[in-house]
C-alpha cells in the first residue's frame, strides 16, 4: 500500500527553484527512490531575479539558467502542467492524460501574475505584458526599445526594479503607484520615500496616489493575429485621477497569484495558497494533515513566527530555497523532520543600490529610521510591532542586517523550543 514507511516514488509538481532544491535535498538526505519533477513550461529550472534587471537590460540576455547537479537521477516532465490531484488514490494527472502515483508529492508550482483586472487590456502582443517567466521576460526586452513610453502600473519590487531598466534602455518612464509612496504596504512610508526619491533622480515620472482605470487602444494593422485582421493597440492609459498618459508599453506589476488552480476538487482550499503546518505538510480545511504531501515557494501558505503563527504571502527567492529544502526533509523524516524556523529575507537592486531586507517589516506598528542620508544613498529602518522587532532595512548598508538577522533568528528559535 502506498504512503507506508520511507517513500519509493516522489513527485515534485513545479520545477523551478523551490522544485529544484528539494530535489538536490532528497538526493544529499540519501533518497534512492524514483524522482519526478514536472513543470509546466518548457524550460529546464531557471533562476527569476535577473528576469526584471540585467536579463531586460544586457545587450546579451543574462543566462538565467539554475545549475541541475551530476547525478541527479530525475525525470523530467517538462511543458506538461499538472490538472488534478487526487490525495486519497495519491495520483497526480498531467495536461496530456499522464497519471502518476506518488508515495510524497511537494506542491511548488509557484504564482502566476496577476492580469485582466484593468478596463480595455489589449490582448497578448498588443502593447500589455506582465513579467513572471522567462517568456514574458523575452517578449517584454523585445519591446523595450529606445524611443517608446514605457508606462509600468505597480511599484511593487518589480515594476520598480522594471521601471530603473526601462530608463537604462533610454525609455520614457511613467510609474503609477495606488500608494502614497512605492513599498508602502510591504515596507512604510520611509522607505517607500526613499525609494521614490531614487525612481524621481533617476528621470521616472512617478505618479503616486492613483492608479490606471482605463487602458487606450487604437486599430492597427501592423501585428496582426490573422493576416488582415485589425487589432488594438495600446497608445496610452487614464488613470484614477482623471490624467491620461501617452504610453506604447506598459507592464502590470499587480502582484501574483499562487499557481494552485489545479487542485481543484482535491479537498484542499488552495486558491490562496496551500496552506501547511510548520513542517510544510500540506492542510485540509479542518487543519487535517494531507498524507504524503507537502509544499514550497509560493504555491503555498506557511506559518511565520514573526507574525504570530500567520502565514502571510511572502515571494521571496530565499523563501523558494529553504522551503524546498525543509518540505524535502519533512518527505523523508515525517514527524521527525525540524520545524520550518527560517527569518525571510529579500533583496532589490535599482538604479545602482542594494535594498536588503530580513523579517516581516509589513507587520510593524512602529518604525526607526537609524540612518538617512539620501545623498549617499543610505538607509537603515528597524520595524517593531508591540515593542518587538519584527523586521529591518537597509540601503547601502547591508553589513547592518547581521545583528537584527541574528535578533529575529533568536526570537523565531524560542517560539519552537
Amino acid at each position: 500500500m502506498r504512503g507506508t514507511g520511507r517513500p519509493r516514488d516522489i513527485v515534485i509538481v513545479g520545477a523551478s527553484l523551490a522544485g529544484l532544491r528539494a530535489a538536490e535535498t532528497l538526493r544529499a538526505e540519501g533518497f534512492t527512490g524514483r524522482l519526478t519533477l514536472v513543470g509546466a513550461e518548457q524550460h529546464a529550472p531557471y533562476d527569476r531575479p535577473p528576469l526584471s534587471k540585467q536579463f531586460l537590460t544586457d545587450s546579451t540576455p543574462a543566462d538565467t539558467a539554475l545549475p541541475v547537479p551530476d547525478g541527479l537521477g530525475a525525470s523530467w516532465l517538462l511543458g506538461r502542467p499538472a490538472v488534478g490531484l487526487d490525495p486519497d488514490s495519491r495520483i497526480v494527472t498531467l495536461a496530456d492524460g499522464t497519471r502518476l502515483p506518488y508515495d510524497g508529492l511537494l506542491i511548488a508550482t509557484g504564482a502566476a501574475a496577476r492580469s485582466g483586472v484593468i478596463p480595455g487590456e489589449p490582448g497578448p502582443g498588443q502593447g500589455v505584458f506582465t513579467l513572471r517567466g522567462r517568456d514574458d521576460a523575452t517578449a517584454l526586452r523585445a519591446a523595450l526599445t529606445p524611443g517608446r513610453k514605457l508606462l509600468v502600473v505597480g511599484a511593487g519590487f518589480l515594476g520598480g526594479e522594471a521601471a530603473a531598466a526601462g530608463r537604462a534602455l533610454g525609455l520614457d518612464v511613467t510609474l503609477v503607484e495606488a500608494g502614497a509612496v512605492p513599498l508602502e504596504r510591504a515596507v512604510g512610508t520611509e522607505a517607500g520615500a526613499f525609494m521614490g526619491m531614487l525612481h524621481r533622480e533617476a528621470g521616472i515620472d512617478l505618479r503616486t496616489g492613483t492608479t490606471v482605470a482605463e487602458f487606450r487602444t487604437a486599430h492597427a494593422s501592423a501585428a496582426v493575429a490573422e493576416p488582415g485582421a485589425p487589432v488594438c493597440a495600446l497608445t496610452g492609459a487614464r488613470l484614477s485621477d482623471g490624467r491620461t498618459l501617452a504610453a506604447d508599453v506598459a507592464l502590470l506589476a499587480l502582484g501574483a497569484v499562487p499557481a494552485t488552480g489545479w487542485l481543484a476538487g482535491s479537498g484542499i482550499e488552495a486558491a490562496g495558497g496551500v496552506p501547511t503546518d510548520a513542517r510544510l505538510r500540506a492542510l485540509f480545511p479542518d487543519g487535517a494533515v494531507v498524507p504524503g504531501v507537502v509544499a514550497a515557494g509560493d504555491a503555498a501558505r506557511v506559518p511565520q513566527p514573526l507574525a504570530g503563527g500567520a502565514a502571510p504571502a511572502l515571494g521571496h527567492w530565499s523563501g523558494a530555497v529553504e522551503q524546498g529544502a525543509a518540505a524535502a526533509r519533512t518527505l523523508l523524516l515525517g514527524e521527525a523532520a525540524p520545524v520550518f524556523a527560517e527569518v525571510p529575507s529579500f533583496w532589490s537592486d535599482v538604479h545602482g543600490v542594494r535594498l536588503r531586507s530580513v523579517g516581516l517589516p509589513a507587520l510593524a506598528d512602529t518604525v526607526k529610521v537609524h540612518e538617512c542620508d539620501r545623498e549617499a544613498r543610505r538607509l537603515e529602518v528597524s520595524y517593531h510591532l508591540d515593542g518587538r522587532l519584527v523586521g529591518a532595512l537597509t540601503i547601502g548598508r547591508t553589513s547592518r542586517l547581521a545583528s537584527y538577522r541574528r535578533a529575529l533568528a533568536e526570537y523565531v528559535a524560542a517560539q519552537h523550543a
